[in-house]
């Protein structure tokens, strides 16, 4: 696979806009945790992670909240909406984002998985699962106006000002 995704211009943040950052480039590290402290920090059965050297990061609005999760590692988070922005030793150069807080995960491949006896026995067997289509199709078409109407979601793009202001 190609590292061109590696040296590329990347924003993200977090759920409600209060968090922003900035990447210039990404480590060579995409990847999935399953072991069951990336399971608790996540909320869900694993965290997607790419590491980006401290040097090549940017939070552009606000700043997140810190949690020890133990001895030597930060979790960061937005303390306004809750969402995990990081993983970091409090002695390396790089931390680990997650790969959901950046506005376009998809160019971020995943490349390979660690932390395999937390992995939930039914993901490996997840490609076999019935797909039953998009969210529109399952909620119908009322519903996902409804939540667009009310969406206090930040865009998956930088914003001069959030919430925007008319």
């Amino acid at each position: 696979m190609s590292e061109d995704y590696r040296f590329q211009q990347y924003s993200g943040g977090c759920q409600c806009g209060a968090v922003r950052f900035h990447a210039t480039e990404l480590r060579d590290n995409p990847h999935v945790c399953h072991c069951r402290m990336c399971q608790k920090a996540a909320g869900n059965l694993f965290a997607a992670l790419v590491g980006v050297r401290l040097e090549h990061l940017t939070w552009t609005r606000g700043t997140p909240s810190n949690f020890r999760s133990s001895a030597n590692v930060d979790r960061g988070f937005c303390s306004q909406c809750g969402t995990p922005l990081y993983y970091g030793h409090v002695e390396s150069q790089h931390v680990s984002m997650s790969i959901g807080a950046f506005d376009e995960p998809y160019r971020i491949p995943i490349l390979y998985q660690m932390g395999l006896e937390g992995r939930h026995p039914s993901l490996a067997h997840l490609d076999a699962g019935e797909e039953v289509g998009t969210t529109e199709e399952n909620d119908g078409t009322e519903t996902i106006a409804a939540i667009k109407a009310s969406n206090h979601q930040h865009p998956d793009h930088d914003t001069a000002t959030w919430p925007e202001t008319n």
